[in-house]
């Protein structure tokens, strides 16, 4: 039985602001990081994860996930069982709840460690975590999901029901994802920071390597949203669907109006248009923009399950983004899957980043195999950045998302690459100007 014997961390950092990759209305200088978790056994393997930050968050975050460490050595991770009872423990712990409860940087170190859990059980299985996941029965499914805060819409039983219903048919769609892989979209030619001329070009290249939908970042100036909208709208054309992302940016009125102005160009979603925590906000937007056929998607930064459930039960979103490391680890996102097909609101995982295409193409694999049982409207964000840094890089095959086959969750960094860029003293830092290195301390 493996126990686990060391909680270990560290601090990898990637300098991204330095080309404005990842450039958006609200970050405007973001440095892709991995506050990096491993839990080490006495056993044949070990568990790794992540949660992502943008720099300065990770000083946080490392701290936290080390807090974490007196509570996790000396526990046992042998069978589903187990992790389910690490995720209970963790989250119910009054002290450590006390700090959110369920929310906040406290919630995402347990999530780090929960899902490092997880990477160490598919790793004992021998199975990519999307399999895992895929093969459990209903009833083990069922046994993942806290349903405190939520059977007001779905209990237990319902979603045992729901569940069993949706088994049937598990075993061909396995068999499509190896042989066709997830339905992507991609981020890369919308920085907010890019030229028109690299806007341009790389929307012609998403074009040709099977991208159906592209997203730009907007929020800052209307008039250069209008014109970057223009360009890549005439550089895809009108059989590619275009998606905007405004990072947070705006009040319910300005998002509506500012949204109104970019009808012509007919945009698919507007995603995070105001506060992730206002679920009426989000709702607003979304009958206001109804006429216009814009859909409001969101949900990288919801915080926990209830948010969510808010969101799907207020009528605030048409699609939900389920990000890898926002919430409390995988259990807690397994019930967003399940809220997300009672009700019926199709999940477009956000991705990107550092490690989050790695981590959340298993969690959108899951979805399809045993949750929604179909990719109809469904899209896995994917930016091509960073990925050479991963034991199992993810692969795009024709606009989609190649399954992955390595056991494990798909967090682990290479080893090389965790030293390289550790912060402050890893070589890519260390070789830093003193001017850049102040800017991101």
């Amino acid at each position: 039985m493996p126990t686990i014997t060391d909680l270990t961390t560290a601090d990898v950092r990637f300098p991204t602001s330095r080309d404005l990759d990842g450039s958006d209305a609200m970050n405007a200088d973001p440095d892709y990081s991995a506050a990096y978790v491993t839990l080490e056994t006495d056993g044949e393997h070990h568990g790794a994860s992540l949660v992502f930050t943008i720099g300065r968050g990770n000083d946080v975050v490392v701290a936290a996930l080390d807090a974490l460490r007196a509570h996790v050595v000396g526990r046992s991770i042998e069978n589903l069982d187990d992790v389910n009872a690490l995720s209970r423990d963790l989250i119910g712990d009054s002290q450590l709840r006390w700090l959110g409860p369920e929310k906040g940087v406290m919630h995402m170190a347990i999530g780090g460690v929960v899902d490092a859990a997880w990477d160490l059980l598919a790793r004992q299985a021998g199975k990519p975590l999307w399999l895992l996941i895929g093969e459990l029965t209903p009833e083990q499914l069922v046994s993942c999901i806290d349903f405190r805060y939520l059977t007001d819409a779905i209990t237990p039983e319902q979603a045992l029901a729901l569940l069993t219903e949706k088994a049937a048919g598990k075993e061909q769609r396995i068999a499509q994802l190896r042989e066709h892989g997830f339905p992507a979209y991609t981020t890369t030619p919308g920085w907010l920071g890019y030229a028109d001329e690299k806007l341009v070009r790389l929307s012609h290249e998403a074009v040709d390597e099977g991208f159906t939908m592209i997203k730009l970042k907007v929020g800052a100036d209307l008039d250069e949203d209008v014109r970057r909208l223009a360009l890549a709208r005439d550089a895809v054309g009108h059989h590619t669907r275009i998606s905007v992302d405004a990072n947070q940016r705006w009040d319910v009125a300005d998002a509506i109006a500012w949204m109104t102005a970019l009808a012509p160009y007919d945009p698919y979603w507007i995603e995070e248009p105001t506060s992730p925590d206002d679920v009426l906000g989000h709702a607003a937007i979304r009958t206001g923009l109804g006429h216009l056929g814009i859909k409001v998607a969101t949900g990288e930064h919801c915080q926990n399950r209830v948010i969510a459930k808010q969101l799907m039960a207020a009528g605030g979103v048409d699609v939900f983004q389920l990000d890898a490391t926002r919430m409390g680890g995988i259990n807690e996102l397994l019930a967003v899957l399940l809220l997300a097909l009672r009700y019926d609101i199709p999940v477009c995982p956000h991705a990107g980043g550092v490690g989050l295409c790695e981590m959340v193409q298993h969690l959108a694999m899951a979805d399809f195999v045993a949750f929604a049982g179909t990719t109809q409207d469904r899209y896995l964000e994917y930016v091509d950045h960073l990925h050479e840094h991963f034991t199992e890089p993810v692969r795009i095959a024709d606009g989609a998302y190649v399954a992955p086959t390595r056991p494990g969750t798909g967090a682990e960094m290479l080893a090389t690459s965790i030293a390289d860029h550790t912060f402050p003293h890893g070589i890519v830092w260390a070789e830093s100007t003193d001017t850049e290195e102040s800017t991101h301390r």
